[in-house]
């Protein structure tokens, strides 16, 4: 056994690359999306069920500053997870493994979602 291993475990005092970042806000991403559409499907059952209903639907996401900013959460949310899922993708086929290219993929990814994010929040608002 060797004696040169790391003694800190402690993930929150290591400072993680941005790749590392990336992979795990993916996945943090994919919970948020599950937990999300709960509400969507709320929204889209209460849309179906009568005429009423989805009048009250539209109300709902005319009025309610927290549906819209729901609403927009999970489409941020799921361009995110999309664009770095594209990127895991990519990497299991070979390709960006490297840190460098990781880095450089890393920042695309977040530089797709923030455009993401802005037509976005203007299409929800």
């Amino acid at each position: 056994m060797s004696k040169n291993r790391p003694v800190n475990l402690d993930l929150r005092t290591i400072k993680q690359p941005l790749p590392a970042m990336v992979s795990i806000s993916h996945r943090a991403t994919g919970v948020m999306l599950f937990i999300g559409l709960i509400f969507m499907f709320i929204l889209f059952d209460l849309s179906l069920s009568s005429a009423e209903g989805f009048d009250s639907a539209k109300m709902i996401m005319r009025e309610y500053f927290l549906a819209k900013f729901i609403a927009w959460g999970l489409l941020v949310s799921l361009a995110f997870h999309l664009f770095a899922g594209v990127k895991h993708l990519v990497q299991d086929l070979g390709y960006g493994e490297e840190l460098a290219s990781a880095e450089i993929a890393a920042k695309l990814v977040l530089g797709a979602t923030v455009m993401v994010a802005l037509l976005a929040g203007a299409w929800v608002w």
